[in-house]
Parts: C-alpha cells; structure tokens; sequence
C-alpha cells in the first residue's frame, strides 16, 4: 500500500450555470476519499436552510475586508454588495496534510488561482451541446425567461476560456463526467514530481 502522498492536488471546478456542477461534485465525493471542499467566504447573509460553514462561511463586510488587507484570500470578487472568496490558509492547510482539495468557482476566480498556483488542475465541464444547457436551465422551474437568457449569454462568454483550461469534461450523464474526473485526478497523482518519495529508494 502507497503512503498517503505528500501534498494534495488543488482541483479547480468551472462551468456554466445549469451543467450540472453540483451533482457531479455530489457523486464524485461519494466515490473519492482524501478530497476536500473548499466552502467559500461570504459577506451574504444566509438562505433559508443554508449552514455556517456547510455552504458558505459567513462573515462580516469588515471580517471579510480584514482578510483582504492581510492577503489571506486566494482570490475574492464583489458580487450585488457582497464579497465572495476562498481561504487561503483552510487550502493550505488541507494540501499539506497530503489531502486533495476542490473549488467550484467561476472562470474570473479561477484566473486569479491560476496566477498564484500554476500547479493546480483546472477542469472545465460544458453540456453535450449548447441546446441541452438551455433544456436544463428551463427544466430547473426556478428562474424567469429573462433570467435564463441571461445565463445562457454568461455561457457564451465563459466557454471563451476554455482554452485557459487544462482538461474539458462533457457532461452528458454523471457517472461519465465523475469518470473523467478521476482518470484525470489519477494521471495527475502519476507524475513524477508527485512520486517523488517514492523514488529515494532508486536513487
């Protein structure tokens, strides 16, 4: 049995609202072992069923604006009023202990990551065709046409950075799109700078 690796992987999950991102999260969680969540900070305040710390972690605009002038976000954006960012310090502390950690963000945040961790994996999940990112968002029930163009608009302009991205996974049934996601998680854990422990013994 290999020994848990040294540093976990940071996994960067992007994609257009409707894809379907949550439940492929969902079922690949149940599958993987050794991979955390990151939960994002917040300003907002908290929706009916939503959890401190399960969802968002929910902080004060001068808590939030603290993190800020200390550098302790990986990256953060203003959204309606509200800051939304991910910890540094909770990743950090999750890579070094050799776990896996994911981040559902969109592609402005997932830029800033790239910047300051070229070393993550970034996937980009899209629909099998743009026609069926339309019949999910409407099949939702949740949002008004004038919502749903919208997001379809937003769609558009953040498949224009997918060439930024280093894997495109289809999400046409889940248990394909978890399947892709773990041939990727498990190619990335074979390079060599990742068994680098392993090679003392040769050396």
């Amino acid at each position: 049995m290999l020994k848990q690796k040294e540093r976990g992987q940071l996994i960067v999950l992007s994609g257009p609202s409707g894809v379907g991102k949550s439940t492929v999260i969902a079922e690949l969680f149940s599958q993987r072992e050794n991979i955390h969540f990151s939960v994002s900070y917040t300003t907002r305040k908290p929706r009916v069923g939503e959890q401190d710390g399960v969802n968002y972690n929910f902080v004060s605009r001068e808590e939030f604006e603290g993190m800020i002038a200390r550098d302790e976000l990986l990256e953060y954006a203003e959204y309606v009023d509200n800051y939304y960012g991910t910890s540094l310090k909770a990743i950090e502390e999750q890579l070094s202990r050799g776990v896996d950690v994911l981040l559902d963000i969109e592609v402005q945040g997932a830029a800033k990551v790239r910047s300051r961790c070229p070393d993550a994996l970034f996937i980009f999940i899209i629909p099998p065709s743009f026609e069926e990112l339309s019949r999910r968002l409407h099949g939702r029930n949740t949002d008004s046409e004038e919502v749903i163009a919208g997001r379809l608009e937003k769609a558009k302009i953040e498949f224009r950075e997918i060439p930024n991205y280093d894997y495109l996974v289809i999400n046409d049934k889940v248990s394909h799109a978890v399947a892709e996601i773990e041939a990727i998680l498990t190619a990335a854990e074979c390079r060599v700078e990742n068994r680098t422990s392993i090679l003392t013994q040769f050396a």
